[in-house]
């Protein structure tokens, strides 16, 4: 690799630099337009906990428990890193369930969570007053570091590698060329010529990627703490604790003890108005803001109304819209990184961030899934003032808030809507948020349907998806299918590209619809997607509402070379799935075509209403039915005249239903890049005889054998499935769940679950294992299915 510039000199910026180098990168340039640390990691906390709710978020936070020490070790400095402990406490009932949760993860992964009493809390910290608590998770791992120290030995150990680190050197701009990085241009007009450049500028660095063409969701808030005076008495070390159902922190800090919070309505900051660029800045009291969490700390800690504060800390912090990270290459531009919107845990990421993203650019392909912080999940127009300022109403306390399952947002909604969505709220549609899009979750009856509450246990609106997926035991429902992405590849070597692209072999007759795959060099899956032949030069692919941005970044690059046009028509059409037993009757009724002369995976051009469509016949419920393609300003017509026929709407909340009870999989939980096709058990869309990316690596593993598979599970005693639960053997865990719920016709409870295997081991051996599924604590038999619990032949869905 050639020259890389990383622009921000705080933790994020100094920890890639490190590792870069470490890596083995020889012209690494940092450039700071003030002084390192002088944005916002100077004044952070300085928290450092490893354990996260998601397995990969987890796996990120850990490394700094070990690179942390070992920087003191290379370099002979200290970074203030202490082993403190720490306290999750629950004032809910309903916060034990996601601790538990939380907590049988880090077991798994080598932490030491435990399911405490809050009185264990109270013995640790005397005078912690817990009387409205209902539990705690204690974790042993949990630290404090001093973040300037901590930047400052980054800094050393990067420059004892060979890094450049130059200060006072402002960046006005990302330089690019036909879609590709070649420098970074200064305040001065000079230009710095770079291969990769990696915008770490924290709350400034919106601006710098939009000279690129990228849009980041990102926003800074004003973010407050305070710290008391010195406390006679205080246990050394003080845990760090977390009153969860307040949204406040309590640290220690050399006898004196630092209090802040997480709070909805969050105070948004202009980073680039007059005071945007001072270094080191205060913002002024705001004692407002702040007395929520003060209050909420005198109750938790009633000795601290005794004690003075001696600083109201206000400084800036950045904040996304979804409150994860923006880590990861942009989707249009190669060789231009991001991490970014750290959502004030810079400090404890930047260890596992810096060393994720090093590895990324250094080896152009990410070392693990990075899926859950990959800028490639933003939706440009999430990156708007308006809807940035709406988010912050809730993206900095949800941090802390209580993260309810199948939770959905309230701020800054409404920003892809369909075609139809008036006409889906017609039918009583109760919408959420899908893929970046309002979706109909179910379909209210009446009003008393329409507020459900939020439950750790059987939802409420189940009873509502089963009478929704019902509908197509004898008729036919409505599915919102737009979402999907939808891109057109044409040109005279549009075959050439997909052949390589695909895994299935595309050269079939006009007409024909196919699923398949991408994937990465190691066999790993980068895309599931149809692809439908609409004419000797031209193809329709279909991909996931969500990996929209992620996907057309992958064609476009995996395009370069090939004479291939690819063109993002998913706002310019309409989808509406037609499903159910009744569907074919129905769609005849309306239409002067021949629907029983129509076989399954194929597509033809028919009219309905005398408005022209494409209809594909496939099926993501697993029933007779069609996909509808049309113009978006046609599709009312359509919608109304099915509606009048009797079709019934069906929800987001059922399709997903139905789609694990006929043991159909999803990107992004059940599928990715860490696991391929012969894992998946989707080895029948592979055609061996023909040439794809990741070729190799296949036919190596299915001579050898897989080490893990992915099966479908049957869960006994009916609790929540969601994702990440531990699945049991033995007592030893041989797996992770990645999607669980209900299935809406079989009333099962249901998981996809990766398990290890023997590489001879069959289906039907897996099948024959004796498993549990851990759920917040408590274990369930689970079952290995052979088939899926509906339709396993597929009669109703070919029929």
């Amino acid at each position: 690799m050639g020259r890389t510039v990383i622009i921000g000199g705080g933790a994020i910026g100094l920890s890639l630099a490190y590792h870069l180098a470490r890596r083995g990168a020889e012209d690494v340039v940092l450039l700071e337009r003030n002084q390192l640390t002088s944005g916002t990691s100077w004044h952070a906390a300085g928290i450092v906990g490893p354990l996260r709710a998601t397995p990969n978020m987890t796996k990120l936070a850990m490394y700094a428990v070990e690179l942390f020490p070992q920087l003191e070790a290379e370099t002979g400095m200290s970074t203030g890193y202490k082993r403190t402990g720490g306290y999750w406490l629950a004032r809910r009932p309903e916060r034990m369930d996601e601790l538990k949760r939380i907590a049988s993860l880090g077991r798994h992964f080598g932490l030491t969570p435990e399911i405490v009493t809050p009185e264990v809390a109270a013995k640790a910290v005397p005078g912690l007053n817990v009387a409205s608590h209902a539990g705690a998770m204690a974790v042993a791992e949990d630290a404090n570091v001093n973040p300037v120290d901590l930047c400052m030995v980054y800094a050393r150990a990067a420059k004892n590698t060979g890094v450049e680190i130059r200060e006072n050197v402002a960046v006005s701009g990302v330089v690019t060329t036909a879609g590709q990085v070649t420098g970074v241009m200064l305040e001065d007009g000079s230009v710095i010529e770079a291969d990769q450049v990696a915008i770490c500028a924290g709350a400034w660095s919106k601006p710098l990627a939009a000279t690129a063409g990228l849009a980041l969701p990102l926003q800074a808030v004003e973010h407050m703490y305070v710290v008391t005076e010195p406390m006679l008495g205080l246990p050394d070390p003080f845990p760090v604790l977390r009153d969860m159902d307040t949204g406040i922190y309590i640290k220690g800090d050399a006898g004196k003890l630092v209090i802040g919070g997480f709070e909805p309505n969050a105070k948004c900051w202009d980073a680039f108005g007059p005071e945007g660029n001072r270094p080191f800045l205060e913002m002024p009291e705001d004692w407002d803001q702040f007395m929520p969490f003060m209050e909420a700390a005198l109750e938790l800690m009633p000795a601290l109304a005794d004690v003075g504060i001696q600083h109201f800390m206000n400084g800036p912090e950045s904040f996304t819209n979804d409150t994860r990270p923006l880590v990861g290459e942009a989707p249009s531009v190669d060789g231009l990184f991001v991490a970014a919107g750290m959502n004030s845990v810079g400090i404890m990421s930047s260890a596992g961030i810096g060393r994720a993203l090093a590895d990324w650019m250094v080896d152009q392909t990410p070392a693990m899934d990075l899926w859950e912080v990959d800028i490639a999940r933003a939706d440009p127009k999430t990156a708007t003032q308006d809807h940035m300022d709406a988010r912050m109403q809730e993206a900095v306390s949800d941090l802390m808030a209580m993260h309810w399952p199948f939770k959905q947002p309230k701020a800054g909604r409404g920003l892809r809507q369909s075609a139809l969505h008036d006409h889906w709220s017609a039918q009583g549609a109760v919408f959420g948020l899908a893929g970046g899009w309002e979706r109909g979750l179910y379909y209210a009856n009446d009003a008393s349907e329409r507020d459900l509450p939020y439950s750790i246990a059987d939802q409420p609106w189940w009873p509502l998806a089963e009478r929704e997926a019902a509908t197509m035991q004898t008729g036919t429902a409505l599915l919102d299918l737009t979402p999907f992405g939808k891109f057109d590849i044409e040109g005279p070597e549009a075959l050439s590209f997909l052949e390589l692209l695909c895994t299935a072999r595309i050269d079939r007759p006009h007409g024909r619809a196919i699923y398949t795959l991408a994937l990465n060099d190691a066999g790993g899956i980068e895309l599931d997607a149809a692809v439908t032949r609409l004419g000797e030069h031209t193809f329709r692919v279909t991909s996931g509402a969500a990996t929209r941005w992620r996907d057309a970044g992958l064609l476009r690059r995996r395009a370069q070379g090939f004479d291939v046009t690819i063109t993002d028509v998913t706002e310019a059409e309409a989808v509406i799935g037609v499903m159910g037993a009744g569907s074919r009757d129905m769609l005849s009724d309306l239409s002067p075509d021949d629907w029983t002369q129509f076989p399954f995976s194929t597509c033809q051009e028919i009219t309905i209403v005398g408005i022209q469509c494409r209809a594909t016949r496939m099926s993501f419920v697993g029933e007779l039915g069609w996909e509808l393609s049309l113009p978006a300003e046609e599709a009312g017509a359509v919608f109304n005249a099915l509606t009048k026929a009797g079709a019934k709407p069906l929800g987001h909340y059922a399709l997903d239903g139905c789609r694990l009870e006929k043991g159909f999989k999803h990107w992004g939980h059940d599928l990715g890049p860490e696991i391929t096709p012969l894992e998946a058990g989707l080895g029948f869309a592979i055609n061996w005889d023909k040439t794809f990316i990741g070729k190799s690596s296949l036919v190596q593993q299915h001579e050898s054998g897989v080490s893990q598979r992915l099966c479908l599970f049957k869960v006994s005693g009916g609790p929540l499935m969601l994702h990440d639960e531990l699945i049991v053997e033995a007592g030893q865990v041989v797996g992770l769940t990645t999607s669980g719920g209900r299935g809406p016709r079989t009333g099962e409870t249901l998981a996809f679950g990766l398990i290890r295997v023997v590489p001879d081991e069959t289906q039907a051996d897996t099948c024959a294992r004796e498993f549990e599924i851990e759920v917040a604590g408590k274990r369930y038999p689970a079952q290995a299915l052979l088939q899926p619990p509906f339709d396993p032949k597929s009669e109703r869905m070919r029929g």
